[in-house]
């Protein structure tokens, strides 16, 4: 499991753009409140030397899977709290449940830092899920 603004990343399937070239359908993990987008680490090394080799070759458009088999895609989400096959509304409920569960622990051991970045945490996704909620209302 990958962490970053105090809290889960939400594992994904998705585009990176290396130099000239567009790599699809990499497994990656995103954080839905600053947005970073890592490699899996599982398949990291398999990445960067696709990334180098498709440059060198000028190729604008490379599918992940094409060059890299992937056993079983799920494997790489097991560990995972949330994955984007969840509902958003779902996902960013779940994610502040976690949040909040950190931040009582946070609190528990008095760890200012941890606490700031939870709070921080804890508005941007708020602000998500208003959104969401909104955006489902049907229209008055």
């Amino acid at each position: 499991m990958s962490f970053c603004c105090g809290a889960s990343m939400i594992g994904t399937r998705g585009t990176l753009k290396h130099l000239r070239s567009h790599i699809h359908n990499v497994p990656l993990m995103y954080c839905p409140v600053c947005h970073r987008v890592e490699v899996h680490h599982e398949v990291e090394t398999e990445y960067e030397i696709l990334a180098e080799y498709a440059h060198a070759d000028g190729a604008q458009e490379v599918d992940f899977e094409d060059y890299v088999p992937l056993k079983d895609r799920d494997q790489f989400y097991e560990n995972c709290v949330n994955t984007e096959k969840e509902s958003p509304l779902d996902l960013i409920t779940n994610q502040i449940d976690i949040a909040l569960d950190l931040l009582s622990f946070a609190k528990k051991i008095n760890d200012d830092t941890w606490v700031n970045q939870l709070h921080h945490r804890l508005k941007a996704l708020g602000k998500k899920k208003t959104n969401l909620i909104q955006s489902t209302k049907p229209a008055s």
